[in-house]
């Protein structure tokens, strides 16, 4: 059997697709390139048939026979259009993340082509925040077709495809293959800026996102966190991960830093940081510190009805910030 007998640990428990006999197969799960989405043993000849054209492995083999990865290079050929990609990312969920990136793209879209692509694939957000609820999803010559809010700025989600109140229950290699489709698939032309949405936290879904992306000249991540300690351990975790799989990281926002009284537009302090906050924690990682974005309610509420806040708000606190933040990574390019 193909198997390393050691099913507690192995990643595929429930869900092996691994049959007898498979002359090619090292009996090591664990260090299969292919664990996952191995389908070597459809063949008569002991595993493989050598015919990469119609393998449903094509692209995934470990086997050591396959050719090029021929979708990754027509990705690739692909985003060669877009000057500057931009991963959105977060150790945990509700800090804000979503909420940057798609105020981010307002900013930048003021006078540049940008796209926004959501890769939240059980929680995703854009639809909502940009006002694009029940929007259908078109096909062309070229591919899917991203859904435009305005001339200078598009989008692309799950959110799209699916009903608003759907749950998404997939496990991690159907999550990676949608991913992988997604970042094929969509048209995006030629953009000044893709900003791509992930999910909180460090998972398939990002190994798979970045591995592609580390291809296609990324710029790296934009790390969103909180002024709590509670967000700054898992953000350190994402710094790490950032480290340990060779993104670039341009810095970390920290978010909810302050609120902003919509009476008397005064701001006060309702996260106080325990340690420092994000800034010092930077300071310590070696990491850029990019600014702070204060807790704003009418942040909230343009992200519910689908509204620009910075054209809404131009002389806000929160607008001056997203602008300086904006400049901040330009001025890195």
């Amino acid at each position: 059997m193909s198997c390393s007998h050691n099913c507690s640990n192995c990643s595929l428990k429930g869900n092996c697709n691994q049959l007898p006999n498979p002359s090619n197969c090292s009996h090591n799960c664990d260090g299969c390139p292919s664990k996952g989405s191995c389908s070597s043993s459809t063949s008569s000849q002991g595993g493989c048939s050598h015919n990469c054209d119609s393998c449903p492995s094509k692209g995934k083999c470990g086997g050591g026979n396959n050719g090029p990865d021929r979708e990754l290079e027509e990705i690739i050929e692909k985003l060669k259009g877009i000057k500057h990609k931009y991963v959105i990312l977060s150790g945990k969920g509700g800090v804000g993340k979503s909420t940057f990136a798609t105020q981010f793209s307002w900013v930048l879209s003021e006078d540049k082509q940008v796209g926004l692509c959501d890769y939240d694939i059980c929680g995703p957000s854009i639809p909502q925040m940009f006002g694009q609820i029940g929007v259908n999803v078109t096909s062309g010559m070229t591919g899917l077709q991203p859904i435009y809010v305005t001339e200078n700025l598009c989008t692309m989600s799950i959110g799209y495809l699916v009903a608003t109140e759907t749950a998404v229950v997939w496990k991690g290699p159907k999550k990676n293959s949608l991913i992988r489709q997604f970042i094929h698939d969509v048209d995006w032309g030629e953009l000044d800026y893709l900003i791509i949405d992930t999910p909180p936290g460090t998972s398939d879904e990002h190994l798979t996102i970045v591995s592609i992306l580390n291809k296609c000249n990324v710029d790296g991540a934009i790390i969103i966190t909180t002024p709590q300690d509670v967000s700054l351990i898992d953000v350190r975790k994402e710094i790490n991960f950032c480290k340990k799989i060779g993104l670039p990281i341009i810095g970390v926002v920290e978010n909810m830093s302050g609120f902003i009284c919509p009476c008397c537009h005064k701001e006060s302090t309702i996260f106080p940081p325990t340690h420092g906050g994000a800034k010092q924690m930077c300071e310590e990682m070696g990491v850029k510190f990019l600014g702070k974005i204060p807790l704003d309610p009418i942040i909230a509420h343009s992200c519910d009805i689908g509204a620009p806040y910075f054209l809404e708000h131009p002389d806000s606190e929160a607008t001056k910030n997203f602008k300086r933040i904006y400049k901040e990574i330009i001025t890195n390019l």
